[in-house]
């Protein structure tokens, strides 16, 4: 299986740029260049309730404020159910109903502790991650004190959502590692049941818990729990007996591939960290994954004093002698204690996914998994084979996954730092804690680009890529993401050498004189609405607005993209119904793209107006007339894939009875 490895300079990345530009697509306008220290959400104001905001091309049409028990606590994914939106927060799923964007209501806030507990749905059932070992199976708060109980849950608890207002936890599939996140599968060969990916970053529990958790190294024991996806199959007659049915590897042959340093900022601060630290007696090295300067204290003291005393064949409580010998040997154990596997050597046993997003209807998944891009086939379910897997020295964590609607391109995150932490500084680079886009090609991933926000936030705001969606506007790929306290940026990646920015909303720090954690966890474009899961607030609905970017008709064609439920990891394949709105946005594009004449362009949307005027048999001859004309015009245009485009809006339109 193929490995590719990409160690992407910046000026690799711009050389690549370069090449990708030479295409026969036109390209959409140059986006301003902007010095991003003037950026509209350079400065703002900090606060809880009260920070300052920049805006741009969006309109926020409210703020739902999370409910007492649950306001500062935080909020995380998000997943939707007809009318509904199921928070995920660390105290249990909060339940909005959104029929009115503009004013949410708050349908039920349901107790159930863990974290991340992240949500997904399917028709009448609802699911929810816990890994941290607070969960208990009956969804009471106080955790579980115990290191072994029968009381805790890690894994995926099963609601019946049939009555929304009164979720009924029907079932807990445990699992050896918890879940961090999962994925729902809706596999099209299955109509009778469900699958869940499983994807736990958590230590392994143990077997006296969890019977079946096997700690040993998979290269050497095929029953390992580690370097494996846990797969529940949950049957749609009987929900209550679902269950881990498969413990897929995908991970056989990846090797341990590089990453970059600490940022600038980050070393600056360790070592000044350090300073103080020795000038009070304290003991310090020098970190030899990351090159930050770091303090000896706490646990990692006790360990090294404890191998000290052992080395000289002493027992007991170490000695001021002991102390002495660290001191000066430190740096040879924090290498042994923090060296990790080489470049080339196997990735380590405790890989997992983070993220595993699917496209049932193309049969593929894209595995963000820590160290590497994955690329999946899942034609069968419980059984997923990785296609490639791609690396990238400047990513630190590979977190998340999104297709292009076409599935020609597949775009993955980078959280370095976590998500608690400043990454989007004037002096963080643009290539770290950035998205990476790829083009997919004969099923092998090839890279193109970076996009990161294109502005400057402070060291008080934790700032990197996170979870977005796919906004359906016809004939292009814009996404709309979560960045934390970096608010939430919309970007067009149609072109994928060229990502660009089109709108933004964001606001200052939560606290200006401390990183406190707040911003976007997720944001998801839902069936006309961008509906954002706030950490620190609640929960954000906002709308596009018409710009140089996106035009109305734009917009409106894509609010005709009408779904039952939406997963944050499940990617459901756009399809537009046949509606005057599509075929003007396809006007509006080639006008943009300037591969009509004005003229002619003015001249289709005359004859739009004219059909949309007519009834019936008039209206069917008024756009079969202007079909057979756009045939012409598809062989002048520069863009003859989006004349075509057009046309077949057109034709479509001509059998829909007026």
């Amino acid at each position: 299986m193929n490995v590719s490895l990409h160690r992407m300079t910046r000026t690799t990345a711009v050389l690549l740029l370069g090449a990708a530009c030479a295409r026969s697509t036109p390209a959409p306008p140059p986006t301003p260049v902007v010095d991003p220290r003037n950026d509209a959400r350079v400065g703002l104001k900090a606060g809880l309730m009260n920070a300052g905001e920049a805006i741009s091309n969006m309109k926020v049409v409210s703020k739902a404020v999370s409910p007492p028990g649950f306001l500062g606590v935080t909020n995380s994914d998000l997943a939707f159910s007809g009318n509904y939106v199921i928070q995920g927060n660390y105290n249990g799923p909060v339940i909005w109903d959104v029929s009115n964007p503009a004013q949410p209501q708050l349908v039920v806030a349901f107790t159930c502790p863990a974290s991340q507990n992240d949500v997904s749905v399917y028709k009448n059932l609802m699911f929810m991650s816990a890994e941290a070992n607070n969960g208990r199976v009956d969804c009471l708060p106080g955790g579980v004190p115990d290191t072994v109980s029968a009381l805790r849950v890690r894994g995926v608890r099963i609601f019946d959502i049939s009555d929304i207002k009164k979720p009924k936890l029907l079932t807990n599939v445990q699992t050896c590692r918890g879940s961090h996140t999962h994925t729902v599968v809706e596999s099209p060969k299955d109509p009778n049941n469900i699958y869940i990916y499983v994807s736990g970053s958590a230590p392994l529990r143990s077997p006296n818990e969890l019977a079946g958790c096997v700690s040993s190294n998979p290269n050497n024991d095929p029953n390992s729990s580690l370097f494996r996806i846990e797969i529940i199959r949950v049957p749609l007659a009987n929900p209550s007996a679902a269950s881990v049915v498969s413990r897929a590897n995908i991970f056989t042959g990846l090797t341990t591939t590089p990453t970059h340093s600490a940022a600038p900022d980050d070393l600056k601060q360790a070592a000044d960290a350090a300073a103080r630290a020795r000038a009070a007696g304290q003991i310090t090295a020098r970190n030899p994954s990351s090159g930050q300067e770091m303090v000896i204290g706490g646990q990692i003291m006790r360990i090294f004093l404890d191998s000290v005393v052992k080395a000289r064949g002493g027992s007991g409580a170490p000695t001021a002698a002991d102390t002495a010998t660290l001191r000066a040997n430190v740096q040879t154990y924090v290498n042994r204690f923090f060296a990790g596997p080489k470049q080339g050597d196997p990735v380590a046993a405790g890989r997992q996914c983070h993220d595993i997003t699917v496209y049932p209807s193309l049969g593929l998944a894209g595995g963000a998994c820590e160290g590497h891009g994955i690329l999946l086939d899942i034609n069968d379910p419980v059984n997923p084979v990785r296609l490639d897997a791609v690396a990238d020295s400047n990513f630190a964590y590979w977190h998340s996954a999104t297709f292009s609607n076409d599935g020609s391109k597949i775009l993955f995150s980078d959280e370095w730092g976590g998500g608690g932490g400043p990454k989007c500084r004037a002096t963080d680079k643009t290539e770290w804690g950035a998205n990476a886009i790829f083009t997919i090609e004969n099923r092998k991933m090839k890279f193109q680009s970076y996009y990161k926000i294109p502005t400057i936030q402070t060291a008080q705001e934790n700032c990197v890529a996170h979870n977005g969606s796919l906004i359906p506007i016809p004939g292009r790929d814009v996404m709309v993401q979560a960045w934390y306290q970096g608010g939430i940026s919309v970007f067009d990646w149609t072109n994928p050498a060229k990502p660009f920015e089109v709108a933004f909303f964001d606001r200052g720090p939560v606290d200006s004189t401390r990183m406190q954690m707040g911003g976007s966890w997720s944001v998801y474009w839902y069936n006309g609405a961008i509906i954002s899961s706030e950490i620190a607030r609640g929960m954000d609905v906002a709308e596009l607005t018409p710009s140089q970017f996106i035009s109305q008709n734009e917009i409106d064609a894509a609010k005709t993209v009408r779904w039952t439920h939406l997963n944050a990891q499940g990617q459901p394949k756009i399809d537009w119904p046949p509606s005057f709105a599509l075929a003007r946005a396809f006007v509006d594009q080639l006008e943009r793209n300037k591969c009509l004449s004005s003229g002619r362009i003015a001249t289709v949307r005359q004859s739009l107006s004219t059909a949309e005027r007519a009834n019936g048999g008039a209206r069917t001859s008024a756009l079969s007339t202007l079909a057979t004309a756009l045939e012409g015009d598809a062989r002048g245009s520069c863009d003859p894939n989006r004349v075509q485009l057009l046309m077949k809006a057109v034709k479509d339109l001509s059998s829909v009875v007026s």
